[in-house]
């Protein structure tokens, strides 16, 4: 099975066409185009928190790194 050539194309933008209609399309095009933003606005900030909490790892690490240093100098 090869992939989707131009003529599979052409059928699928007729039957999606006959099935929403026109006018209906820029509405479904728009409605995707949001759910995408929202999407990437959400792994966004999922990347961020992840991002966050390493930070705050690597801190408590190197402050318990520090603090055990200066206990062995004493």
């Amino acid at each position: 099975m090869g992939s989707i050539g131009g003529f599979e194309w052409v059928l699928i933008i007729l039957a999606i066409l006959l099935l929403f209609g026109a006018k209906r399309i820029p509405e479904l095009a728009r409605g995707i185009g949001q759910g995408i933003q929202e999407f990437r606005k959400a792994s966004d900030d999922i990347k961020k928190e992840i991002d966050k909490g390493k930070d705050d790892v690597n801190s408590s690490v190197k402050d318990s790194s520090d603090t055990a240093k200066e206990e062995s100098k004493k």
